[in-house]
């Protein structure tokens, strides 16, 4: 079984409990300032709460997980909907309005949202390059003409250099021992992790995603019919530093 349909569940839920929704709050802060355009078709519409100039008319939280960024979309009033192939993860709160899919194969009508947000390093999944690049074809597929979008993915050459090949954490009073590992023929950076369960068994988890360089997802974002409007190196608004930048978050529209 992939490992992703093995991962996303309670233990999932447990070890990433501070992926939080002030972290989420941060990180829409960050949308609002950078997504919204003046005089744009899309947003020239009612007021943005957050003092922009308009608002999307539909927005996708894509991966969504349990919904923490949807649900802050939600509160400030844009009407925001998430998707994600975990159906433990949606059930999870705050349940927020949602849908169980394939990012691959979006279950929407072609030209349904005006932005399509992806956080926390979600692309890059599949083993097979065309299934990841089928994942922007979608996101292409289901923007409005000029619509927006956000890709959040970690920088390669930084999680390169600082790769810690391993660790043993106490993570809500359980033992994980993690191990990573980067694969030079897949180009994949890999993290294993051994928990201990409350009965002294061990359950083991894989996390494994392509590493991508910001040039590579650029040029794939191209030929998805997806322009680069800016890249930057984390949720502050710096600019992208290719050694030093904690993330690679790219802004962009659909040309």
């Amino acid at each position: 079984m992939a490992w992703y349909r093995e991962w996303f569940g309670n233990d999932y839920l447990e070890l990433y409990a501070h992926r939080d929704a002030a972290e989420a709050e941060r990180h829409i802060d960050f949308v609002t300032r950078h997504l919204t355009v003046p005089g744009s078709p899309i947003t020239a519409g009612a007021p943005d709460p957050d003092g922009g100039h308009g608002r999307p008319r539909r927005v996708l939280d894509l991966a969504c997980g349990a919904g923490r960024h949807t649900a802050e979309l939600r509160r400030r009033g844009y009407p925001a909907v998430g998707i994600d192939l975990s159906l433990i993860l949606l059930d999870h709160p705050p349940r927020v309005p949602s849908a169980e899919g394939d990012m691959r194969h979006l279950p929407f009508a072609a030209e349904t949202f005006d932005w399509v947000l992806n956080f926390f390093t979600s692309f890059g999944y599949f083993e097979r390059e065309r299934e990841n690049f089928q994942v922007l074809e979608e996101i292409a597929r289901v923007l409005t003409d000029g619509g927006r979008f956000l890709i959040d993915f970690l920088n390669r050459d930084r999680a390169l250099a600082n790769l810690r090949a391993r660790e043993t954490q106490t993570i809500a009073g359980r033992e994980v021992a993690i191990e990573r590992w980067y694969d030079e023929s897949s180009r994949r950076i890999n993290k294993r992790m051994r928990l201990q369960d409350q009965a002294g068994g061990t359950r083991t988890y894989l996390e494994s995603v392509r590493a991508y360089s910001e040039d590579e997802v650029t040029i794939g974002l191209r030929w998805a019919g997806l322009e680069t409007d800016a890249v930057y190196g984390d949720f502050a608004g710096e600019p992208y530093q290719r050694d030093t930048s904690e993330r690679l978050i790219i802004v962009g529209h659909k040309s």
